[in-house]
């Protein structure tokens, strides 16, 4: 009887590969990155089996290392997101995303009423009250704001 062959995702020469993607969370993750683009090749798995985690997503992408920025947004949908850096088929760079004190400028408040979504020049801040679950609060206005508000409140959506 033949056992069944493991298929194996070629790997990237240069670039990088986000690993421990809560499952599900993948597609978002690249439209936080622009991707697809014409020009960048990208491999998707989704609901991938993990020991660690159940199932997980993996993003790799060929040719474009992240900025601490886009780190940063991936932080609030997958918390437990690593950042591998590849150079040269290597992993030179290896870290996990870590949830920033206070988050500036990536997510919009989800009261309409707030300073930060009227024609005001205010950059929206928020301070991180609890990592796991996520809770945030709005500096204008104090709105509480739980991982799901989070995840509808991006300013790349």
């Amino acid at each position: 009887m033949k056992t069944p062959r493991e298929l194996k995702v070629k790997p990237i020469k240069n670039g990088t590969v986000i690993d421990h993607i809560s499952a599900n969370k993948a597609l978002r993750v690249l439209k936080i990155l622009g991707l697809p683009s014409p020009k960048i090749s990208v491999t998707l798995a989704m609901n991938v089996q993990s020991s660690q985690m159940g199932s997980k997503d993996i993003v790799k992408i060929e040719g474009r290392e992240l900025a601490s920025r886009e780190v940063d947004e991936i932080a609030l949908i997958a918390p437990h997101a690593t950042i591998n850096i590849i150079r040269n088929y290597e992993i030179v760079g290896k870290g996990k995303v870590k949830l920033l004190g206070e988050i500036k400028s990536i997510l919009s408040c989800s009261n309409p009423n707030c300073i930060t979504n009227t024609d005001e020049p205010v950059t929206t801040r928020f301070a991180v009250l609890q990592k796991e679950p996520m809770v945030l609060r709005c500096h204008y206005c104090e709105r509480i704001m739980d991982q799901a508000e989070v995840e509808t409140q991006f300013r790349v959506f």
